[in-house]
């Protein structure tokens, strides 16, 4: 009896191993639409896999060209300022399996086995991903993009309806004026150096202006406005990427409010380290009549290189 229990694993994992070969290209290959760190966040995977940390320096830098003689010795140089930081990188895992008589009908039927595990393990993977992303992990002491510490962090003018500083309390020029207040706010505070090409809202905020009209004659919508008017386009003729985000801006502001975040969307600005993508292992028997599938991964938080480069408003 024990002897023919032995095959039949044996062919069991022998199934799975095949099955597994197909599956796994396939859930690789799907892009999830709703998972937004590809867009908005650099992804670096340079790393090696194993790396326990990853060490990067925050660097500004001033100076001013001066007229000059040509006898004069004293040449006006630049100054750089560094600052090193290290962001620890931590392993996490998600996988599926399957017991003996699920793989046993399989086969007796000659059924392939569903990625329907698979695909939902993966997902499960990339939502963890885009939730270090956008807020971090206070327990691998993470931050996210949007609630680091380092990035300027000013409050809305309280001069909406009722003197609120919220945007469903102020008029379409309010709005734009806020907006366009993070946009040069960052431009004066790096010298021209620096300007946003991306805006993040809660969705929530950005439903609100993109149905809400300017006027009851104009039918163009506050969000249409802001995307023509905004001073980054007007300065690069580049349309400016406003992207409306779930859930994670909507108390991340000072006080429980709900926050803006403007930033350049550049790798020498920000980047988030995932040494390891996310993968299948090899399919192992964890049981008497249980074979399992785990899957890991292995991440950062977001490096925040620039932080000038990044702005927050609060209580939108």
């Amino acid at each position: 009896m024990n002897m023919h229990m032995n095959d039949a694993q044996q062919v069991a994992m022998s199934f799975l191993i095949r099955q597994a070969s197909l599956i796994e290209p396939t859930v690789y290959a799907i892009r999830y639409q709703d998972i937004q760190y590809p867009q908005l966040i650099p992804v670096d995977t340079s790393a090696p896999e194993w790396i326990q940390s990853v060490t990067y320096f925050s660097m500004d830098g001033v100076g001013q060209a001066q007229w000059f003689a040509g006898a004069a010795q004293d040449v006006p140089k630049v100054e750089l300022t560094r600052e090193k930081f290290e962001t620890g990188v931590s392993m996490a895992a998600i996988g599926y399996g399957y017991n003996l008589e699920e793989l046993g009908t399989a086969q007796l039927l000659g059924m392939n086995l569903s990625a329907d595990k698979a695909q939902l393990a993966r997902r499960i993977a990339e939502e963890k991903i885009d939730q270090v992303a956008f807020v971090g992990d206070t327990g691998k002491g993470f931050t996210g993009l949007v609630n680091a510490s380092t990035p300027t962090a000013t409050t809305a003018p309280a001069d909406g309806t009722g003197s609120a500083t919220t945007f469903a309390s102020k008029t379409p020029d309010q709005v734009l004026r806020d907006i366009n207040g993070q946009l040069t706010g960052m431009f004066t505070g790096t010298l021209g150096g620096e300007i946003a090409d991306t805006l993040l809202m809660p969705y929530s905020v950005m439903l609100d202006l993109s149905t809400r009209r300017i006027d009851a004659v104009n039918q163009t919508t506050i969000l249409e406005w802001i995307e023509r008017n905004n001073i980054y386009t007007r300065t690069t003729g580049q349309p400016l990427t406003i992207r409306g985000v779930f859930g994670y801006l909507d108390t991340a502001g000072a006080g429980g409010t709900k926050r803006l975040v403007a930033y350049r969307r550049s790798p020498d600005v920000l980047k988030m380290h995932i040494p390891m993508p996310f993968r299948f292992l090899p399919a192992w028997q964890t049981g008497p009549m249980r074979f399992d599938v785990p899957g890991i991964f292995r991440l950062g938080g977001v490096d925040i290189r620039r932080p000038k480069a990044v702005r927050y408003l609060d209580g939108i």
